[in-house]
């Protein structure tokens, strides 16, 4: 359930300072080695990495209960998707309208109804199957869609559509009966990044692109990896992510000052506009 408890005097860092709190003291146990379970075991940089950042987070209770990778993931996108949903709101003078936040079929939204038929067509035939794949149906972590708008709403501050006028049929902002939201944003998260999710994430996107009736959504990630050398497998490169978003990014940029190749490739991937913070992300969205 998504919070409505965001105050209008509530600043950005207060949600960020509430986001990181929620994942310390919900997702981050210290393993008996003395590291947090973002870290990889095998890494001593991933080790001292995330030690780093969980120290500058400034957090003071951790849970104290292992939970399964599928339970961290899913805890993950749920504390993200309420600090968008929270953030989104305070945004609302900068990009008005009626918005959903949630998890859904891609299908559900207006660029890609048409593939809910396609996919039943390759599914009931096997050779159509064997040339273009099933996996058309994607189910995005976090979605955020416009709701079309009634003409009412278009014409509040005048008339701008003359009702006995055939015209502004087809876009889809305008709400007809059949109409389904607009998905304005897609977005993946990732709690680590292992080079196999990094690929299963670009083919999302790429399917996201390629098989849309319309505007392409916004399409980005979330995670907490602690080495910029693994966001890199994700974050390098254009064509398919519009951007990467760190939970703790000024975080991250302390702790590895420390570790030269981790800092050069850090660098790389800020200043190439491959990599923000998790703050940056609804002002982007905003856009």
């Amino acid at each position: 359930m998504l919070s409505d408890s965001t105050s209008p005097s509530e600043s950005f860092s207060d949600l960020r300072k509430k986001y990181h709190e929620r994942i310390c003291s919900q997702i981050v146990w210290i393993k008996p080695e003395g590291y947090p379970n973002f870290a990889d075991s095998s890494s001593k940089s991933s080790r001292d990495i995330a030690s780093g950042v969980l120290k500058e987070m400034g957090c003071s209770h951790f849970r104290q209960a292992h939970l399964s990778d599928q339970q961290t993931g899913k805890l993950f996108e749920e504390l993200t998707r309420d600090f968008i949903y929270e953030a989104f709101r305070l945004l609302n003078h900068l990009r008005p309208g009626k918005w959903i936040h949630s998890a859904e079929a891609i299908s559900k939204f207006d660029q890609y109804e048409h593939l809910s038929e396609v996919e039943r067509m390759v599914r009931e035939n096997q050779e159509l199957a064997s040339i273009f794949g099933i996996d058309y149906i994607i189910k995005p972590d976090i979605i955020i869609a416009r709701v079309p708008v009634s003409d009412d709403e278009i014409n509040k501050e005048g008339t701008l559509l003359d009702l006995n006028h055939n015209i502004v049929r087809y876009s889809p902002l305008r709400r007809r009966k059949d109409s389904k939201p607009i998905l304005h944003a897609s977005i993946s998260c990732k709690w680590t990044i292992r080079s196999d999710r990094s690929q299963n994430i670009r083919t999302e996107a790429m399917n996201l692109i390629r098989n849309r009736k319309g505007h392409t959504p916004h399409i980005v990630a979330v995670t907490a990896e602690p080495l910029p050398t693994r966001i890199a497998s994700l974050a390098l490169g254009t064509g398919d992510l519009d951007c990467v978003y760190h939970m703790a990014l000024h975080e991250l940029e302390i702790a590895v000052k420390n570790n030269q190749d981790q800092q050069e490739m850090l660098r790389t991937l800020i200043d190439g506009k491959r990599l923000r913070d998790i703050s940056d992300l609804p002002f982007d969205l905003a856009v």
